[in-house]
């Protein structure tokens, strides 16, 4: 992945965990999309202010006796949500600017 890809990519995540942080799903994903991409759920994590303005991302601490195992997703899962977050990635970045990446895909 050439290194716009791959800022792009990591400004897509960022962008995703503001919205959970929010407790707001991600638009066009799934649970199950987001535990394929290794992201926690909403509820999961929090947006901190702190009193000098900073904001803050945190992981919200349960009871150890509400929090349920979590189930693994399958490798099918997992291919398809990391190819739906590249697509969205592309599209993302396609409007952010007008670079597009002519790297070829790395097997």
């Amino acid at each position: 992945m050439c290194m716009a890809c791959e800022e792009a990519d990591l400004y897509y995540r960022w962008q995703m965990l503001e919205t959970i942080a929010k407790g707001e799903m991600p638009p066009g994903m799934t649970a199950d999309d987001l535990r394929a991409m290794e992201m926690p759920l909403p509820g999961e994590i929090e947006l901190i202010e702190k009193p000098d303005g900073t904001q803050v991302i945190r992981k919200v601490v349960a009871a150890e006796a509400t929090i349920a195992p979590k189930a693994k997703p399958s490798a099918k899962a997992k291919s398809a949500a990391k190819a739906k977050a590249k697509k969205a990635t592309a599209r993302a970045s396609a409007k952010a600017n007008a670079f597009v990446c002519d790297t070829p895909e790395e097997a």
